[in-house]
């Protein structure tokens, strides 16, 4: 029998791109998908990966992802990042990963004070990583953001470590929300969880306008 790749949604209240993450990962790799509601205190060993989406969860109260990092489900997303298990966190859900420290720096309100909601190029700066292995040949992938609080900022010393150790994933050829260095996208040391701001689940397909975002989900199955 041929390997079928099970992957999790972490649903939040106020989550609203849960199902768009879904039905991308559905079309982009056929992949099997359970939807996990955040206070679950279980997620399987046989999780190929998991994908913390976008939205406002828990209203954005406090600071964005602060209140999603202290949810039950965080244990299990912890163990599965020590472990090995990719996971993705995509705009609200980059937010969480670095409000439970598997991240680092913060995203801080744009630095045009408004919501952006627009298509972005970016430069795909590392094809080495097991999200991006399917941007070979695309030295720029187009997906969206929309985002409030996407401006992503860490001190120069983190900023440097990113950068020299490749970790950088992606890069906005033209910034939408003064993130340090144009930061789009990292990783974490171990290579096996990345918080990317713009949106994949809305660029995977070209009836959206792109289908870059689907290599981020077909690099991992590549």
């Amino acid at each position: 029998m041929p390997w079928h790749m099970k992957s999790a949604v972490i649903v939040y209240p106020g989550s609203n791109c849960d199902r768009d993450c879904k039905i991308a990962i559905e079309t982009s790799i056929g992949a099997e998908v359970a939807m996990i509601w955040h206070k679950e205190t279980k997620l399987s060993d046989e999780l190929d990966l998991i994908v913390l989406p976008g939205g406002f969860a828990h209203g954005d109260y406090l600071r964005c992802g602060a209140m999603a990092a202290l949810s039950p489900i965080n244990a299990e997303i912890m163990r599965h990042a020590k472990r090995g298990t990719p996971i993705l966190g995509i705009c609200n859900g980059f937010q969480v990963l670095c409000e439970n420290g598997l991240l680092e720096g913060t995203l801080l309100r744009n630095a045009s004070l408004k919501y952006v909601c627009k298509d972005v190029d970016l430069d795909v700066v590392n094809t080495d990583t097991i999200f991006t292995t399917a941007y070979k040949d695309h030295e720029i992938a187009t997906m969206t953001v929309g985002n409030g609080e996407g401006n992503y900022f860490a001190d120069a010393e983190v900023l440097a470590r990113l950068e020299g150790e490749n970790r950088v994933a992606f890069k906005y050829r033209n910034n939408p929300n003064g993130s340090m260095h144009d930061i789009a996208g990292i990783i974490n040391k171990q290579g096996n969880v990345m918080g990317l701001m713009p949106h994949p689940d809305r660029a995977f397909a070209k009836e959206l306008g792109s289908d870059d975002g689907a290599l981020i989900f077909q690099s991992l199955v590549g």
